[in-house]
């Protein structure tokens, strides 16, 4: 028998000598072997303690689950649902399509009531913003009595608006309120505050400013992260305290602005209590903002359908606004401590 139909009847043979017969050809390597829970599909399956760590995580967080799908997710579904209908509460909806949105769209009352709104927001959110860092820059101070100075710049932001609102009334008052006796001293006459188009607005943009005290503390978290070398090489290349300020604070910053610029506008665009306290949308609609008057259609007019209609028209502009917002913090925001 020839060498050739040797090889041919025992392959294993061919390579006898040369100590690579039983190694598969370039290209063709074998598959490694499948692993305990694996299948051949390529798709790893779970492992039984795996499994038991995955249900034991889904039951902490159930609660959350649950919340956000109970007063989240079904409001929204149920809302949008209300919103094509005709419907006062008393019986049955009716289903009009997309006229609710077009009576929205139509209504000069909702042209008011967003650009009360609008105007709160612009000012409000910016100036919020401003003193909250201001009032973090006092807390971060390295002085002994820098506890009480916490305390107590943190503790207007614990009074609730609505008693904050009662408060306020009685600050402004015009025959004996303490803002009309201080502005006095500067010869200037009494006015009513709340009862001027012009002011009523400026008096609770002052008032929101109350609230700084939980944004102060989000800012004070961040200045306390920011690593006092960078202060230090700062201080040696001969930066004064307003370049390390606006060349170190502020970019390392950044982040915790933007998380502070994303809830002030969140509540800016629902903020309700004291105009309906104060001034329950007067003088002349001048502080009529948007939720105050999504509040009359929805308990006052019984016109649930159309208030329904303003809320997915608010949840929408709030989601194309808050993407609006991410996507412009590209450019300033800046995540890199060493950049700093």
């Amino acid at each position: 028998m020839s060498t050739s139909d040797a090889i041919a009847a025992n392959p294993r043979a061919g390579g006898a000598g040369t100590g690579h017969a039983d190694r598969p050809t370039a290209g063709t390597e074998a598959p490694p072997p499948l692993r305990r829970g694996d299948s051949g599909s390529g798709k790893r399956r779970l492992t039984p303690r795996e499994k038991k760590n995955l249900r034991t995580g889904l039951l902490f967080i159930s609660p959350w689950i649950i919340g956000v799908a109970v007063f989240v997710i079904y409001p929204l579904v149920y809302s949008f649902a209300i919103s094509l209908t005709q419907y006062s509460g008393m019986q049955a909806p009716t289903f009009i399509g997309m006229k609710n949105y077009i009576a929205a769209f139509a209504d000069p009352m909702v042209h008011t009531s967003v650009g009360n709104t609008v105007y709160y927001m612009v000012l409000a959110v910016p100036i919020g913003l401003v003193v909250a860092l201001l009032l973090a820059l006092a807390m971060n101070r390295n002085v002994r009595e820098v506890a009480i100075y916490r305390t107590l710049l943190y503790l207007p932001s614990l009074i609730p608006m609505f008693a904050m609102s009662f408060i306020f009334i009685v600050f402004v008052n015009p025959q004996f309120g303490i803002v009309n006796q201080f502005l006095g001293l500067f010869g200037m006459p009494d006015t009513n505050l709340l009862g001027d188009p012009r002011y009523a607005k400026i008096v609770m943009i002052v008032m929101a400013q109350l609230g700084a005290g939980n944004a102060a503390l989000i800012y004070l978290a961040g200045l306390r992260n920011i690593p006092e070398t960078l202060y230090e090489a700062a201080r040696i290349d001969g930066a004064g305290r307003m370049r390390q300020f606006f060349s170190i604070t502020v970019p390392l910053l950044t982040p915790t602005i933007l998380f502070n610029l994303i809830t002030g506008v969140s509540g800016a665009m629902m903020v309700f209590t004291e105009a309906f306290i104060m001034t329950n949308g007067g003088p002349d609609n001048a502080t009529l903002f948007y939720m105050l008057y999504l509040y009359r259609n929805a308990f006052s007019y019984g016109q649930l359908g159309f208030a329904s209609a303003l809320a997915v028209l608010l949840f929408l502009f709030g989601m194309v606004l808050a993407g609006l917002i991410y996507w412009l913090s590209r450019r300033f925001v800046n995540y890199d401590v060493s950049a700093g």
